[in-house]
């Protein structure tokens, strides 16, 4: 199997785990495929990401019943992103969010708009990929490191890197066909952080 395909398979895994299927954890990584995806999170933290992006999707849908709105939690750090009818509705879905207990920072990429049809998703969900198997061609990144979520052509990464890591994915994003925009909503750690981190894990 060569690298392209590859890395087309892994985009394809990252993107059905963005679709919200459910795959194989086993002492905090990800199995699937022949392949091992490390998580920089605690299991604990996965856990607990998981449990906001529920509560605060059922509160944000009971706002917004017109709307579609997706909810993205890595770290405590929440991405809403979507259509509303209005400002009244984007307003009190940040809110409802925020409210959510252990929610950190709410970062807000509603738009005011009517829903992208199935056909604007689906080209969404292949900008995605794409940007995802970028990253993992790419060679010096730490591709399962990042979550990638892409809306109307804005490319939101996600996930917890060090600024030289955010500096070099953010670079390497741009370059992909179709993304018009890349938006950091990233943890950052340090160098130091990230070394005993690795080390810890070998």
């Amino acid at each position: 199997m060569n690298i392209r395909l590859s890395a087309a398979m892994l985009a394809l895994c990252g993107s059905t785990l963005l679709a919200g299927c459910a795959p194989l954890l086993l002492g905090g990584a990800v199995v699937g495929t022949g392949l091992v995806v490390t998580d920089r999170r605690t299991t604990g933290m996965q856990l607990e990401d998981k449990t906001i992006e529920t509560k605060a999707e059922s509160r944000a849908k009971d706002l917004a019943t017109l709307g579609r709105i997706n909810v993205h939690s890595y770290n405590r750090t929440v991405l809403i992103t979507g259509e509303v009818p209005g400002e009244t509705e984007r307003a009190a879905v940040e809110k409802a969010v925020a409210s959510v207990e252990n929610v950190r920072t709410v970062v807000n990429e509603l738009v005011v708009a009517p829903n992208l049809t199935v056909s604007q998703r689906s080209s969404d969900s292949l900008l995605g990929a794409k940007v995802k198997a970028s990253l993992v061609d790419a060679k010096d990144v730490a591709a399962n490191a990042y979550r990638v979520i892409a809306e109307r052509g804005v490319v939101y990464l996600m996930g917890r890197v060090t600024e030289r890591e955010a500096t070099r994915a953010v670079d390497i994003a741009r370059t992909v066909a179709g993304v018009a925009k890349v938006v950091r909503v990233l943890d950052i750690m340090s160098e130091e952080e990230l070394a005993a981190m690795t080390g810890a894990k070998k």
